[in-house]
């Protein structure tokens, strides 16, 4: 091997070595703050009506196949759990229905994480009137999750 070519050839090694064990130190992150906690909620905030659709402080939404809520003024949003007042009908009243539903009180909570956002999964709906005993429903609702 002639001595110009010898030295591309080392030249070219030496690169390779160098590209395959890399430059220098390697370099740890850096990290400045506190960890977020399990209670605490960085990033919105949805629920998920019946259908998937992700929503944030609904004024009304499906919470279950057959019962739906409307008229919701949110106390608070983004917390554990988020409280709203409003108004619930359901198929359960047919066919005594009070044309504005009945007065209700729901409660979201469970948040789970979902990339950078959080969702809330479980909802109840409470009335100072007495609902019919098909709605006893209201008391556990599973929200739908969208997949990870």
């Amino acid at each position: 091997m002639n001595k110009p070519a010898a030295v591309a050839a080392a030249l070219a090694l030496v690169l390779t070595a160098a590209g395959l064990t890399g430059c220098g130190a390697p370099e740890t992150p850096h990290v400045e703050g506190p960890a977020p906690g399990p209670g605490q909620v960085s990033g919105p905030v949805y629920l998920s009506d019946t259908l998937g659709h992700p929503l944030t402080r609904p004024t009304q939404f499906a919470v279950t196949e057959f019962s739906s809520v409307y008229r919701l003024s949110w106390r608070s949003w983004g917390r554990p759990k988020a409280v709203a007042t409003g108004r619930v009908r359901g198929m359960w009243c047919i066919p005594h229905c009070p044309a504005k539903g009945y007065p209700a009180t729901i409660e979201v909570g469970r948040l789970q994480r979902r990339e950078n956002v959080s969702y809330y999964t479980h909802a109840v709906v409470r009335s100072p009137h007495r609902l019919p005993e098909a709605a006893a429903e209201l008391g556990d609702i599973h929200l739908p999750l969208p997949e990870p």
